[in-house]
This record gives structure tokens, C-alpha cells and sequence, in this order.
């Protein structure tokens, strides 16, 4: 597969001349909701790829764990955005959106049952039939776990992974979050998973409340993710990973700190 390499940044608007002005930036991760199917592309974004960044759709409302099949207009869009930024990739959540016609608003996480992999591999099938590129499929954070699951988180994503033959975007801070908030080890959890699929990493901020990690996005990157990064690189250094900011912007020389603190962690080159 040819996907993103080196340290990426999600590209936002609020931010836009930050991303621009990076010098090492290789690729950028776009919410692909927020780019209008007929284009054209945010100035800032295809600026980009112009030069040569690689731009990675990240859809948000597939609602791949949902029991209903995906919506084909959604996927549609998906697939329209990936034709406009010429993504070698593209990666949506294991997770659900909406049931009944009702939208959550927010991803929420599936049992871990054999019917929610059957639906799960089902609607990724769907959505891989229309899509131009590979599809990469990311865990989500998790405050709660559904009660009897049947198959524990490792076997869960595994089977996953090789009944679509999907890549894995593997989220380091929400590995972290799940274990923190379950009690688990995280560590335990990466030597299980395969991450010779990892297509590339997503690393976040977060920040602890009531006794739960969250996974807000607004918040720096603490030190227990860089370290859960450094034990995932030492294993398998994956091509690519990627700093996801959604809020609550640093001044310019943070957020430079941030991306060559991931760097240093990954063995990436800094792209500041």
C-alpha cells in the first residue's frame, strides 16, 4: 500500500496557516464531511497538494458498526473526496452514529460480539465496493463497555481486520484511554494487536475527570501516550502518524513543540 509516511497534522481552517507553514509536512488527515463532495477542495488544502502533501480523508458519520446498512450517499461523499484530494487511503471508526433514524452526534462504541463483527464486516464490504482507495479503520475511546461481550478487544479488531482485509489506524491516546478507564494494561493490549496492518497512528490530548481519561482533542498529548508511543514504535514503527487537534489551539510555538515531541518519541524526522 502506498499511504502517508512521516509526521502528519489534522488539517483544521482555524489552523491552516500553521499547517502551511511546516516545511517538513509530508501528509495531512482532512474530516471528509467538512470538504463539499463537487469541491473544490479549502484553499489552504489544496494548496497542499500542490506541493505534494498527501491528504487522507477521515470520515466521521459512516456509522460502519451500525446494524442498518451504510447510507449510500454517504459513502458517495466519502468516495468523492477521496477522487478530489487523489488519497492514496482513506479511514473511518469502528464505531456507531446513528440507529432508528436517530443521530447520536457522537461515535459510540459497539459490543464486542459476533453479530456487531458480522455488521461491522458487512458495512465495510459496502463502503470498499465505492471507495477509490484502501480503507483504514480506527478504534474508537471508550468510556463504557457493553455488558457480555463476546470476544475481548485484540480478537475483536483481529477478526475484523481479516475478514475485510482493511488496514488498522491505530489510535495511541485512545488505547491509553480505554485501559486507563478499564483498569487494563495498554501495553498488553498492542502485543496482541496486528501491527504489521497499521496503516498509520493517530496520537491526541486528553485529560482526566471524575477518575476517566477523555479523549478531548483540546488538551496537550500527556506524558503517559508519548510513552505508550515509544513501547509501540519499539515494536513496530508504523509509516506514518498523525497529531489530531480539534480545539483550543496553542500558540504556533506549542503546537511546534508538540509535533517535534511526537517525532522524538516515533523516530519520525520533525516536520517544524
Amino acid at each position: 500500500m502506498t499511504g502517508p509516511r512521516g509526521v502528519g497534522i489534522g488539517w483544521r481552517p482555524e489552523i491552516s496557516g500553521f499547517v502551511a507553514d511546516l516545511p517538513g509536512l509530508r501528509f495531512v488527515e482532512v474530516v471528509a464531511e467538512s470538504v463539499p463532495a463537487a469541491g473544490p477542495l479549502p484553499g489552504g488544502l489544496a494548496a497542499l497538494r500542490e506541493r505534494g502533501v498527501t491528504v487522507v480523508p477521515h470520515g466521521v458519520r459512516l456509522s460502519l458498526g451500525g446494524a442498518e446498512p451504510v447510507d449510500p450517499a454517504r459513502v458517495a461523499h466519502l468516495a468523492a473526496v477521496a477522487e478530489l484530494t487523489d488519497a492514496p487511503l482513506v479511514s473511518e471508526h469502528i464505531a456507531f452514529v446513528r440507529a432508528g433514524g436517530v443521530e447520536a452526534g457522537h461515535l459510540l462504541p459497539l459490543p464486542r460480539s459476533r453479530a456487531a463483527v458480522d455488521a461491522v464486516c458487512a458495512n465495510v464490504a459496502r463502503a470498499q465496493a465505492e471507495l477509490p482507495a484502501p480503507i483504514a479503520l480506527e478504534p474508537i475511546a471508550a468510556l463504557f463497555d457493553w455488558p457480555d461481550d463476546e470476544l475481548d478487544e485484540a480478537d475483536f479488531l483481529t477478526e475484523i481486520l481479516d475478514r475485510t482485509g482493511a488496514f488498522l489506524l491505530l489510535d495511541v491516546a485512545n488505547v491509553y484511554a480505554n485501559a486507563h478507564n478499564r483498569g487494563t494494561d495498554p501495553v498488553a493490549l498492542l502485543d496482541r494487536l496486528p501491527l504489521d496492518r497499521v496503516a498509520y497512528l493517530h496520537v491526541a490530548g486528553g485529560a482526566e475527570h471524575g477518575g476517566f481519561y477523555h479523549d478531548t482533542h483540546t488538551d496537550p498529548v500527556p506524558p503517559a501516550v508519548l510513552d505508550l508511543l515509544r513501547e509501540l514504535c519499539a515494536r513496530h514503527r508504523p509509516p506514518a502518524l498523525l497529531l489530531e487537534r480539534d480545539g483550543h489551539y496553542p500558540p504556533a510555538a506549542a503546537l511546534r513543540a508538540e509535533l517535534d515531541a511526537l517525532a522524538a518519541a516515533s523516530g519520525f524526522p520533525a516536520v517544524a
